[in-house]
């Protein structure tokens, strides 16, 4: 991987840490990249990547795909909802800033919420897309 994606994830984490509205869903900034034993649900990770070269300029454009998970054991799928629209209000189009890249775009692209195998646990996955370029 390259350090773009690290600059993106740790802006992502960055800006869902500081969001009022995810928080306030989460009772608190439940965000990790590596959920600490015994964590109390809800919370959100982060997930999986995936990156690809769309240079066309010989430049170092890159696209990313994250994979953001929200559990929650309460409410039914009502929570993992309230958590799925707090992350989509938090991030799609956000102008972040990750370290020496610039951030292009950052976008939804798709959602998919299902209740776990154990019939207490919801489980959001939350993608989104995003293009940067190393800053100049």
């Amino acid at each position: 991987m390259t350090m773009a994606n690290v600059a993106l994830r740790a802006a992502i984490h960055d800006a869902l840490v500081h969001d009022s509205a995810l928080t306030s869903v989460l009772g608190g900034a439940s965000v990790y990249d590596e959920v600490p034993r015994n964590a109390a649900f809800p919370y959100v990770t982060l997930g999986e990547l995936r990156l690809s070269d769309i240079s066309g300029d010989g430049g170092l454009t890159q696209e990313h795909q994250l994979t953001l998970h929200a559990w929650s054991r309460k409410g039914g799928h009502r929570e993992a909802h309230a958590i799925t629209g707090a992350l989509l209000a938090a991030l799609d189009d956000a102008p972040l800033s990750p370290d020496g890249q610039r951030l292009v775009n950052l976008r939804f692209s798709i959602a998919d919420i299902r209740r776990e195998s154990d019939g207490k646990t919801y489980h959001a996955l939350v993608r989104f897309r995003a293009v940067t370029e190393p800053l100049s």
